[in-house]
């Protein structure tokens, strides 16, 4: 049963690959994606990022997002973990984890999801750094991982 969780606190990624692939021993590949605050952006310094959403509509549109993977690929299961809040550099943003049959299927399914994430979700970032707050747009890189997957 896939899984959307919208939180402030940190996430144990081996407590929830872990709990991912209990008992479930047809499971042969579980792929995990973690993104990081990074302390440099658009060559400014980061002292924090805020992230900010939609209490439920943001868990729909992940959810949403997880459906369509699982509807392209045969996941046994799938997770994100996405956090808001302040957030400083090195600290856990999200975790994406698939778990499948095989290593392609997974690989293929986390890489989906994060690129849907990347552009679709509904969160808005501020970074502060040392000229002030900016709110962050997607990257054209970010578009153009999405745009693979049409």
């Amino acid at each position: 049963m896939s899984q959307v969780r919208i939180q402030t606190e940190d996430f144990d990624l081996g407590a929830e690959v872990r709990e991912l692939r209990a008992n479930n021993p047809k499971v042969g590949a579980v792929v995990s994606f973690v993104g990081t605050v990074r302390d440099l952006n658009d060559g400014s310094a980061v002292a924090a990022m805020e992230l900010e959403h939609y209490p439920g509509m943001t868990e729909k549109s992940i959810m949403s997002i997880v459906e369509r993977a699982k509807a392209r690929w045969p996941l046994f299961d799938a997770l994100v973990v996405h956090r808001v809040g302040p957030l400083k550099p090195m600290e856990q943003i999200v975790l994406v984890v698939t778990a499948a049959a095989h290593r392609a299927e997974a690989f293929a399914a986390c890489e989906f999801i994060i690129d849907y994430l990347k552009t679709a979700a509904p969160f808005w970032k501020k970074e502060h750094t040392p000229q002030g707050a900016r709110w962050v747009d997607a990257r054209v890189t970010d578009e153009a991982a999405l745009a693979k997957w049409a």
